[in-house]
C-alpha cells in the first residue's frame, strides 16, 4: 500500500492548506467578513469548531466512511481558513509568501528524515507530546504574565517540537502504510491531518520569529 498511500497523504494534505490559505487570503481582501468573524463570537465558534472537527478526525477516522472523512478534512481546512486570515492583517504578503516557502523546505527535510532513517522514533513521540502540553500550558501562564521574550522562547521550542513530529509522523505514516489494515482513503486522510497541523505549527513559528509585520 505504502506506493499508493504517501502520494495520497500528500495530495490530501496540500489541497487543504490551499483551501486554508486561499479562505484566508479571500476573507482578509473582504472587511464585511472580516468584522463578523473577529468582532462578534464567530472568532471563538471557528475555533470550538476546528478544535471538534480534529478530535472526531482523529478519534472516528476507523470507523468513518471514506467520503465522510475527506469532507470533515476539507471542512477544517476551510474554517482554519477564516482563522487564518487574521495572518494576512498583521503581515506583509510577501512576508508570508516568504515564510511559506521556508516552512516547505525545513518541513520536506525533516519529513524526509523521518521517512528514510532506518532509527526507530516512537519513543520520540511521546517526549514530543509530553514537551507539546507542557508548551501549551506555558503558552496558557503567558496570556497572564505577557511576556514578549518569554513568547520568543516558547516559539522556538514549538518550532523544534513541530519539526520532531514531522519526522515522527511521517515515519508513523509510513509504517502504518505497511501494516495497516484500514481502508487506503481513510488513512491518508489520517495522514494528511497529521502532516497539516505540523506544517501549519511550522510556518506560524517561523512567521512569528521572521516575518515582517505591517505595524
Amino acid at each position: 500500500m505504502e506506493n499508493k498511500l504517501i502520494p495520497k497523504v500528500f495530495l490530501w494534505m496540500t489541497l487543504g492548506l490551499l483551501i486554508t490559505f486561499a479562505t484566508g487570503y479571500f476573507v482578509a481582501l473582504n472587511e464585511k467578513m472580516l468584522l463578523n468573524i473577529f468582532s462578534t463570537g464567530f472568532y471563538w465558534v471557528f475555533i470550538i469548531a476546528e478544535f471538534i472537527l480534529v478530535i472526531v478526525l482523529s478519534s472516528r477516522i476507523t470507523k468513518m466512511k471514506s467520503t465522510t472523512a475527506k469532507i470533515c478534512f476539507l471542512l477544517y481546512s476551510f474554517v482554519s481558513g477564516l482563522t487564518f486570515s487574521s495572518i494576512f492583517i498583521a503581515y506583509e504578503l510577501m512576508s508570508i509568501f516568504y515564510v511559506f516557502i521556508i516552512a516547505a523546505v525545513v518541513f520536506a527535510i525533516f519529513g524526509a528524515i523521518g521517512y528514510f532513517t532506518e532509527i526507530d522514533l516512537t519513543n520520540l513521540g511521546s517526549m514530543l507530546l509530553m514537551g507539546l502540553i507542557a508548551l501549551i500550558v506555558c503558552m496558557i501562564l503567558n496570556i497572564f504574565i505577557g511576556s514578549e521574550q518569554f513568547n520568543f522562547v516558547l516559539t522556538i521550542i514549538s518550532l523544534i517540537i513541530f519539526i520532531g513530529f514531522t519526522a515522527y509522523d511521517i515515519q508513523k505514516i509510513k509504517r502504518l502504510s505497511e501494516s495497516s489494515n484500514l481502508p487506503e482513503d481513510n488513512l491518508a486522510i489520517y495522514g494528511a491531518l497529521e502532516l497539516y497541523l505540523d506544517y501549519i505549527n511550522i510556518f506560524l513559528d517561523i512567521l512569528k520569529l521572521v516575518g515582517e509585520s505591517k505595524d
